[in-house]
């Protein structure tokens, strides 16, 4: 597929990078969603000297087309203090709280014109689930807005295997929508995908080192 091979998605390193992905924020999380006004502040210039976070961006022929953010050990307690509402009956929310080796994985955007191609969301998944591996992470967790019609849910939950465990209606972006707590156990998603031979293992496990691969098969 053509479309594969055009897409690329890496770590920002630089201002350039940076600006970059303020562009992606800017056409969607500002001007398409409402949901920020001022998209700088969402990737402010010291978080490239921050050891905790990390942005990805996805480029088409050069052209930024989406990002992603990774948030290494997040403050899980912050999350409490929305309020939240367990819809996993096997979650206890003091233990995912606590939970080690979890990252948030957010700020998920793809340019308007370009969400029909899967491939510019699954190259930002690979790379963030890369590095994540690498340095430990076992779990990823991320929300979604219930009410967005452009909402990554199904690509999450279906393609890579996240579970919904809770709701909350509150959060740092601006709108009123139900968030809808999503946890993915990266290992058993793995082996998931091995077993089924999924298109989505291949691409991921193409730029993956051995490693990683005894890592997650352990």
């Amino acid at each position: 597929m053509r479309t594969r091979e055009q897409v690329r998605a890496e770590r920002v390193r630089d201002e350039a990078g940076r600006q970059q992905v303020i562009a992606v924020l800017r056409e969607t999380y500002q001007r398409e969603k409402h949901w920020v006004s001022d998209p700088e502040s969402q990737f402010p210039a010291s978080d490239l000297e921050r050891a905790d976070i990390s942005w990805f961006v996805s480029r088409v022929r050069g052209r930024p087309v989406g990002t992603v953010r990774l948030f290494y050990d997040p403050p899980i307690a912050a999350y409490a203090a929305y309020g939240f509402k367990v819809i996993d009956p096997a979650v206890n929310v003091e233990d995912f709280i606590n939970r080690p080796g979890l990252a948030e994985i957010g700020r998920f955007a793809v340019l308007a014109g370009k969400r029909n191609q899967i491939m510019i969301a699954a190259a930002l998944m690979r790379a963030a689930t890369v590095e994540a591996v690498e340095r430990g992470t076992t779990h990823l967790l991320t929300d979604v807005f219930e009410d967005d019609p452009h909402s990554p849910y199904g690509f999450h939950t279906r393609v890579l295997g996240f579970h919904p465990v809770a709701t909350h209606d509150i959060g740092e972006l601006n709108s009123k929508s139900r968030r809808i707590t999503l946890l993915l156990d990266i290992s058993a998603a793995y082996k998931r995908l091995r077993a089924r031979n999924h298109w989505f293992y291949r691409f991921l496990t193409s730029e993956m080192p051995v490693t990683l691969h005894e890592r997650l098969a352990a």
